[in-house]
């Protein structure tokens, strides 16, 4: 039996993962339009424990129901609070054996909360290496033939490299906050940044700036092409809470 036949045979056994798990909300805000454009769902603890704290009980055994719980989990509680623009969820592509069989657990979540397809963003997230990156690109194939959204996070940073990038060619490019860090006092930031802005033109794909934290940053990357922000500049991630974005902040800017 191969290593895939293997790993799916998970699907029709009981979950393993007993974690209870709950979900943080971030705004990722379009600055033009004022707008949130998504947010994106955080794992937490079940009294709003950190993401390291979720993750120090994680191990490699329980990746692909972790994997599926926090989806689940992410939607359910988006339902919940009535979210009405994009929900954003991190996955781990290594989690994902088939994507037909492995999706089918979100997609009962969506059926049964109500939550359109359509308004799902799934990002591989850079927390594990991606071993096998034509994998990887079926998964988003399948994931944009359901109608889902596709990201790559942290782009810049740990394991999110032009090779994966090329390989999967998502919807969506998030530039890690390692790259926004100072922006507005490096130009050799600056020039990267445009080399991804003209990128993202060409190839029809979105660029998000993540981490932004000052209005000087926020400021430079809005001249420099980048309308699509998400960090503490504009509001911390909220515990089982959806959070606005307070109209002086977008003045500051504009």
């Amino acid at each position: 039996m191969t290593e895939l036949a293997t790993a799916c045979t998970l699907c029709h056994q009981p979950a393993s993962f007993h974690l209870e798990i709950s979900t943080a909300f971030q705004p990722i805000v379009n600055v033009v339009t004022r707008e949130i454009f998504a947010y994106e769902a955080l794992v937490r603890g079940p009294e709003g424990q950190s993401a390291g704290w979720v993750f120090q009980h994680v191990t490699a055994s329980d990746h692909y129901y972790f994997d599926q719980k926090c989806r689940v989990t992410a939607i359910r509680n988006a339902a919940r609070l009535g979210l009405q623009t994009r929900l954003s969820i991190n996955f781990l592509p290594n989690a994902v054996y088939e994507p037909s069989n492995c999706i089918r657990q979100t997609l009962r979540a969506a059926q049964e909360t109500g939550f359109p397809l359509d308004r799902l963003i799934f990002e591989i997230t850079e927390h594990e290496h991606v071993l096998d990156q034509a994998h990887v690109r079926r998964i988003v194939d399948a994931y944009k033939s359901l109608g889902f959204t596709t990201a790559l996070d942290d782009y810049g940073s740990g394991h999110s490299t032009a090779q994966l990038l090329l390989e999967v060619r998502p919807d969506l490019v998030k530039l890690d906050l390692a790259i926004i860090r100072g922006i507005e006092r490096d130009p050799w930031r600056q020039a990267l940044i445009r080399s991804y802005v003209a990128f993202a033109v060409q190839t029809n794909t979105l660029i998000i700036a993540e981490g932004v934290e000052t209005l000087e940053e926020a400021h430079v990357l809005l001249q420099l092409g980048v309308t699509h922000m998400q960090g503490y500049y504009f509001a911390r991630p909220a515990f089982e809470a959806l959070p606005l974005i307070a109209p002086e902040l977008f003045d500051a800017l504009l």
